[in-house]
């Protein structure tokens, strides 16, 4: 899909990035490593709005970040609040049915964000960027909770 997807951009130009809010994100989702247990809780799409939470217990103090996916302007923004801090706003630049990837090149880390659906139960979710001119990422591989 992703072949035939790079061919159709260089054939024609790039596709138009779909400005739906990915549905398939709305649910209760988990991982477990080690002693941590990470979730995710989504709301499904209105208005416009999904909004999420993650939770990471288990290991030397806990962590929380909220999140939101939201239309504005004729575009798709990701919008994370680590810990409850001010909102650092993600651009949507690639999004189709099954993944999305929002990018914020001036961010410190991470500079991309990026969910992949796998099959109706399961999401890879990672974080991208440069810390100190390296290349660093962090990745999570999520189950449905039912």
């Amino acid at each position: 899909m992703r072949r035939l997807a790079a061919t159709f951009a260089l054939l024609f130009g790039s596709p138009a990035l779909a400005l739906e809010l990915p549905a398939w994100l709305a649910g209760h989702w988990q991982t477990r490593g080690g002693q941590t247990t990470t979730e995710e809780v989504w709301l499904a799409p209105a208005d416009g709005l999904m909004t999420g939470m993650s939770r990471t217990s288990g290991g030397k103090k806990p962590f929380f970040e909220f999140a939101r996916l939201e239309q504005r302007g004729g575009k798709l923004l990701y919008i994370a609040q680590p810990g409850g801090a001010a909102p650092t706003e993600f651009s949507l630049t690639a999004s189709d049915a099954e993944s999305f990837r929002a990018e914020n090149p001036g961010h410190d880390f991470p500079q991309r964000i990026i969910y992949e659906r796998r099959g109706n139960d399961g999401i890879d979710a990672r974080i991208e960027g440069d810390i100190d001119g390296k290349p660093q990422v962090q990745h999570w591989q999520y189950f449905r909770v039912r």
